[in-house]
């Protein structure tokens, strides 16, 4: 259990550096110009490095050890915050979320092949990984608290900062606690492979977003789609002809861990996707300070903290599928329910914290039948690349929800706020964001001002809610795929 509590403290720095900065954002974005394509690449930088190098460090912790692979991912996750927390310039910025990936790819295939190793008892290793699950979903949910917690009192390069002590705290647990275990002896790391699959996905990602761009181009899109499809083909070829590939391909064969892997990506899409609008919205629209809008979704915390393990214990209960796809109906009802309610909830305060605290609790148990069913389908021997499908998946989901739901939430306010920008002869760059928008009404007469601020508002209000019935129907499908792959 002192094991698991030491891996469980590097995965909840991960899942906190997914949404950390969902609530910076609008901060960084001020204080160093960032320009709404390369705000969402500072978002989506992290999560592309983690999905690319994701098969081949798990199949290094096969090789060479969980324990070894862990302990450097550690220290990379740290060098990397420091970076991020002092840059001085998108670009820097960017850089340093990309060394964070780097680092998260070493450490989240070990934690979950460190639990495998660690639980022998089935019953036992469930529940572990119920708690492991617990942990990632309350990081996720709690990285904009931590944020608006820092905010409140320093600047944005906290959220990255306040990693390394913590960082420093785990290295010595590790090195101190942790057994270091003969490692199997895995397939070779396969860089190319795993350039293919880095290319591969940054050009899928940049298609998505391309489809939200004011100035956009078919050929553009239609460029990079070809190029992911290209090296993703070349990809899954290279895996087949290897006699050891990086990913087992013959497990997808399995409906139950199909539809685990299908849990796990577009579980974490939707929730990401909600988030981003979400809290947004909370300081952008409500005017919420970060704290304020943090503690809004503080319920979606600490129900992912509770279904986790709970979900762990019932899986002996009742078949996994049904359970995941029960979850993920119960999180679609109530993002449908919030979407739905008068002013995003505003006039409807618990209603709307018992609904973000169903979400929670859908998505924390769905990540628990992911984990589980993933890891217990594993061959002996490949926990690491196991557990690397799984934060594939998990990652890949990251990245295409903000591609996806920021696309999405970009499209309806640009649709939203069109007609107050064509009546009032405004700067076509009051439809990228409502960050951008409010700059311009802040150099406005004003009557002018207030006029621009209440339409770009009543227009994010729109995006907000068609980006909840859109990630309410993501989850709804994965239900029913759920329920059919079984």
């Amino acid at each position: 259990w002192l094991v698991l509590a030491i891996v469980a403290s590097g995965l909840f720095l991960i899942c906190v550096d997914l949404t950390v900065l969902y609530v910076a954002l609008p901060a960084l974005s001020r204080d160093l110009a960032a320009t709404n394509s390369e705000r969402l690449w500072i978002l989506n930088a992290y999560p592309i490095v983690v999905a690319g190098l994701l098969p081949g460090l798990g199949t290094l912790g096969d090789r060479h050890g969980h324990r070894l692979l862990f302990s450097c991912g550690l220290v990379a996750f740290g060098l990397a915050s420091l970076l991020a927390a002092y840059a001085t310039s998108p670009a820097m910025l960017i850089a340093g979320r990309a060394g964070l990936g780097i680092g998260a790819a070493m450490m989240m295939p070990a934690t979950l092949a460190i639990i495998r190793t660690t639980f022998v008892e089935a019953h036992e290793r469930d529940f572990a990984i119920g708690l492991w699950a617990g942990m990632a979903s309350a990081g996720m949910a709690l990285g904009p608290l931590i944020a608006g917690l820092l905010l409140e009192r320093y600047w944005w390069g906290s959220v990255f900062l306040i990693n390394v002590p913590v960082v420093l705290v785990a290295l010595a647990l590790t090195l101190w606690l942790v057994p270091r275990r003969a490692a199997p002896g895995g397939a070779p790391w396969d860089l190319v492979g795993s350039a293919q699959i880095l290319v591969g996905l940054t050009a899928l990602v940049f298609a998505i977003k391309e489809l939200a761009r004011q100035d956009f181009a078919p050929w553009r899109a239609l460029l990079a789609l070809a190029l992911g499809a290209a090296f993703g083909w070349a990809y899954l070829r290279r895996q087949r002809a290897r006699p050891q590939p990086l990913l087992d391909l013959t497990l997808f064969r399995l409906p139950d861990f199909t539809g685990a892997f299908a849990a796990a990506c577009l579980g974490t899409a939707g929730m990401v996707g909600m988030e981003l609008a979400l809290s947004q919205y909370l300081q952008l629209v409500e005017q919420r300070s970060a704290l304020g809008a943090a503690l809004v979704v503080l319920p979606a915390a600490v129900a992912g903290l509770i279904a986790g393990p709970l979900a762990g214990r019932m899986m002996r209960r009742v078949r996994p599928a049904r359970l995941a796809s029960l979850a993920f109906a119960l999180a679609a009802a109530c993002a449908v329910a919030l979407a739905l309610l008068p002013g995003a909830g505003l006039a409807w305060p618990l209603a709307r914290l018992l609904l973000i605290g169903g979400i929670g609790l859908g998505i924390g148990a769905s990540v628990t039948f992911a984990s589980s069913t993933i890891m217990n389908a594993a061959p002996p021997g490949r926990g690491g690349m196991a557990a690397s499908i799984e934060e594939v998946g998990f990652e890949f989901g990251n990245a295409l929800g903000v591609a996806v739901f920021g696309s999405v939430m970009t499209l309806a306010y640009s649709l939203a706020i069109a007609p107050a920008d064509a009546a009032a002869a405004l700067p076509v760059v009051v439809r990228d964001s409502l960050d951008e928008a409010l700059r311009v009404a802040d150099g406005l007469a004003n009557a002018e001002a207030d006029a621009l601020r209440v339409a770009a508002r009543s227009a994010f209000a729109s995006a907000l809610q068609a980006t909840l019935l859109g990630v309410a129907a993501l989850w709804l499908v994965t239900a029913v795929v759920i329920r059919r792959k079984r």
